[in-house]
């Protein structure tokens, strides 16, 4: 059985997209398309940057998605990849989720785009500059995680934003708690804690009114049941229907990403070929969920081809 994966924010980088853009008039007319959605040049700002442009929240979502969705795209148009014959589930992390919607065809790709723009707006909105923060907790397991959050919010928020791997944690929460917490992480059995140069502390509650803006957003959004089923971030278990699709997107934006305990699941249920589409950042985080997997990285134009051999 095999997955196919799509990446976060975080996987941005500029010039991104530009040697597919190049290389095959699919990709380009797929960016050419978000660029019509969002009424601006995004592409422009992801192959040309600068970088202080393309990691605003509002702008890093759709571009990683779009990223993602174009070497998709090349592999269906150019190497006859049916997705829906090829992959037995679909997810993606945080935003990723909408990405692999989007590719199982739950969202079309104009609705994607205008969704996770607001999503970026929204969650840069929610929450003042300077007033939240999120670290990676490295050599950290879910328990010593949880255990330092609650130890560290002090009556502020603290909390697992991100359950990555059995050695990531990311916590999310109030600046001072979070830094709390990286001060702590020795008490704990925690190798280290990093401050994330994230804008605003995504997947906790502090995030509410960025839920709000997307509960109301996806309401009049048009979902439809996706060709595969989609392992959805706050369950760490496949969905399809559409309206259990629109709950559990607004429930993420609060939520915690379940990746470890997704890509476990998928595992036991029988996935041992896992996919990640249009980057290298899920990969390394598979292999140490389930080290007997094969993982493949599909990013370039060599990789493409090379992946649609192997399918």
């Amino acid at each position: 059985m095999r997955a196919f994966l799509f990446p976060g924010q975080g996987s941005q980088s500029v010039g991104m997209g530009k040697a597919l853009a190049d290389a095959n008039p699919v990709a380009r007319e797929l960016f050419q398309e978000v660029d019509e959605a969002l009424s601006q040049n995004l592409f422009r700002i992801m192959i040309e940057g600068p970088d202080t442009d393309l990691t605003l929240t509002e702008n890093a979502q759709p571009a990683i998605m779009a990223n993602a969705l174009a070497t998709l795209k090349v592999m269906e148009k150019e190497g006859g990849l049916r997705l829906s014959e090829k992959a037995d589930f679909v997810a993606g992390h945080s935003l990723g989720e909408y990405s692999a919607l989007c590719a199982a065809g739950g969202f079309d790709l104009p609705t994607t785009a205008r969704l996770l723009k607001l999503r970026g707006q929204a969650m840069q909105a929610a929450v003042p500059v300077g007033e939240g923060a999120m670290a990676a907790l490295l050599g950290a397991d879910i328990d010593k995680a949880q255990a330092l959050a609650d130890a560290a919010a002090e009556g502020e928020v603290c909390t697992v934003a991100n359950d990555n791997d059995p050695t990531q944690v990311v916590i999310s929460g109030h600046r001072g708690a979070v830094e709390r917490a990286v001060a702590l992480v020795k008490d704990f059995g925690i190798k280290r804690g990093v401050l994330l140069p994230v804008s605003a502390p995504f997947h906790c509650p502090l995030m509410q009114p960025a839920a709000d803006a997307m509960a109301e957003a996806l309401g009049k959004a048009d979902i439809r049941a996706p060709l595969v089923p989609v392992y959805a971030n706050v369950l760490a278990a496949p969905i399809a229907a559409p309206d259990d699709i629109r709950l559990r997107l607004v429930e993420q934006v609060t939520g915690r990403v379940r990746w470890r305990e997704s890509i476990a699941a998928m595992f036991a249920a029988g996935v041992t070929d896992f996919v990640e589409v249009g980057g290298k950042v899920l990969g390394p985080m598979v292999k140490r969920i389930a080290p007997d997997a094969t993982v493949t990285s599909v990013i370039t134009m060599d990789d493409i081809e090379a992946a649609l051999g192997a399918l």
